[in-house]
């Protein structure tokens, strides 16, 4: 395929000067759930995103592999539709043609041999069209228990290999269901694929404010110096949604708050607002230094949980000024389930860096509005001579990673109101992506479908973190098993979550508004 030269924008911006693409070999990308909902909202348009800024390779492919019975132009027409739907820019007709002008569409079952021979075939005539071999990369966008299948049939069908090529295999989350089923999942993986060609996908890796995160931190004298205990007073990580479960009770019901972004998204933000500097900025070094810090944190030991974490159901209430059910009452759940669409930890990294600094995470469904944030709260100032009448008080010092809806970075500071008193107010320094670079930022899939084709393992989870993050979270869940007897507390739909997460903070600290 030829995709279209890319989107010129008009005017200088001088932030964008000298940046570099890297190349990126020809590729023939495979989607397993081609049909799914996540490559038709996510996968579909940052692949033609990509086709349109013209960052795909000049030979690119794409085959979708499916259980759904379509022909090769039916499953042109649904990419057409979900691109037209869910772009985040309006698509350009040459540009979708160039992208889809010959992919191809494999359907059956994921177990059935039929398919991997018929996808051997299809990558064979694309490699003689090309005159090469081109390099492969199998997408798993599919229900984790496929995960182990597809590997499989894939190393049996002789597809892991390529004499003159490279082949990588990506895989979506959930990465297991608990830290037995991870480190299965792991060993049946690497008995196909060596660890270097597994691609662990973590969306959240992939927002660019996320990657800012380790700019500003490594990259800005003026912060580094107070990113430890002697400035930290405590850290707090939140992931709140304003809406509920939709239609996703059977995932949800087996998976929780803690599952669903808890263990993945939010331990990973930790992991890269707490590491130490790595030595160069490249894929082990980088996650070398993520696994010392979630080393670092001790699990809860089992009496320990009820101290340390809160979990909670999202009851009845108000949301956008209408009605909402509780989570108990929603299509699919049952009327006695025990699952958490709220968690909130407390948790400590044991260095010398973050000795005695608290790291509070929380996440739920139905809150009061959709946010997630990182935000490094310091120690105020040891004496307080600034104070007059008038004044709003001088508060402690903030720095906020804002990665939706808004991506960006605050920092708060204690200023002086105009006029003869010496009254202090605190007022915000803030950096904005959408103004400060005059272009919407890209979406995270688009950043790591590109990396994955790269070969670049930056921002993806290698197999010893994985398990790292499950042993921190997995004594939690089986304290949270066993207890079948304490109540789980609710809240109303469109607050800011129940009343005992106050107390995980203590009476010194706060959570930070929603």
């Amino acid at each position: 395929m030829s995709t279209a030269a890319p989107l010129q924008i008009t005017g200088s911006n001088p932030l964008v000067e000298g940046l570099e693409r890297l190349p990126v070999h020809p590729t023939a990308l495979v989607i397993f759930g081609a049909s799914g909902d996540l490559a038709h909202r996510k996968l579909l348009p940052a692949l033609y995103n990509l086709a349109h800024e013209g960052q795909l390779p000049e030979r690119f492919e794409m085959i979708g592999v499916g259980r759904r019975d379509q022909e090769h132009e039916d499953f042109r027409d649904a990419v057409i539709d979900s691109i037209q739907r869910y772009s985040r820019r309006r698509p350009d007709p040459n540009v979708l043609g160039g992208l889809l002008c010959d992919c191809r569409y494999v359907q059956g079952n994921f177990d059935d041999d039929a398919v991997y021979a018929d996808l051997h075939r299809t990558l064979q005539e694309f490699d003689e069209q090309a005159g090469r071999q081109l390099d492969r990369v199998f997408y798993l966008s599919t229900a984790p228990e496929y995960f182990p299948v597809i590997a499989s049939k894939l190393g049996a069908a002789g597809l892991d290999r390529a004499a003159d090529a490279r082949t990588r295999i990506v895989i979506e989350k959930p990465f297991g269901y608990d830290l037995a089923s991870a480190r299965l999942l792991n060993a049946k993986l690497l008995a196909v694929f060596q660890e270097s060609q597994i691609f662990r996908i973590d969306h959240y890796l992939g927002k660019e404010t996320v990657q800012n995160l380790m700019a500003l931190r490594f990259a800005n004298v003026l912060f580094e110096p107070v990113w430890n205990r002697n400035y930290v007073d405590h850290v707090q990580i939140t992931a709140a949604e304003d809406i509920g479960i939709g239609s996703r009770a059977g995932y949800y019901e087996r998976s929780g708050a803690l599952r669903d972004l808890v263990q993945n998204h939010m331990l990973q933000l930790l992991a890269l607002l707490t590491m130490e500097p790595p030595t160069a900025f490249t894929a082990d070094r980088l996650r070398d230094e993520k696994l010392k810090v979630l080393e670092a944190i001790v699990p809860c030991a089992p009496e320990e949980v009820p101290e340390m974490s809160v979990r909670a159901q999202y009851g009845p209430g108000v949301v956008g000024g209408e009605p909402v059910p509780g989570y108990r009452e929603e299509p699919g759940v049952s009327p006695d389930s025990r699952t958490e669409t709220y968690a909130a930890l407390r948790l400590h990294v044991s260095n010398w860096r973050w000795a005695g600094v608290p790291f509070y995470l929380r996440t739920g469904k139905r809150l009061a509005r959709k946010l997630t944030e990182i935000a490094v709260i310091l120690k105020p100032v040891p004496h307080l001579a600034l104070q007059s009448s008038g004044s709003v008080g001088i508060q402690a010092n903030q720095i906020v990673f804002t990665l939706q809806p808004d991506e960006g970075v605050s920092v708060s500071i204690a200023a002086k109101i105009p006029g003869s008193r010496m009254r202090i107010v605190p007022v915000n320094m803030e950096f904005r992506y959408g103004t400060s670079f005059l272009s919407e930022s890209p979406e995270a899939y688009e950043r790591l479908i590109l990396d994955a084709m790269r070969g670049d393992a930056t921002l993806f989870t290698r197999n010893d973190e994985i398990e790292a993050l499950w042993g921190i979270i997995d004594p939690i869940l089986e304290a949270w098993a066993l207890d079948t007897t304490s109540s789980i507390p609710a809240y109303p739909a469109g607050s800011a979550g129940p009343e005992a997460a106050r107390e995980l903070t203590g009476d010194s600290r706060m959570w930070r508004r929603l």
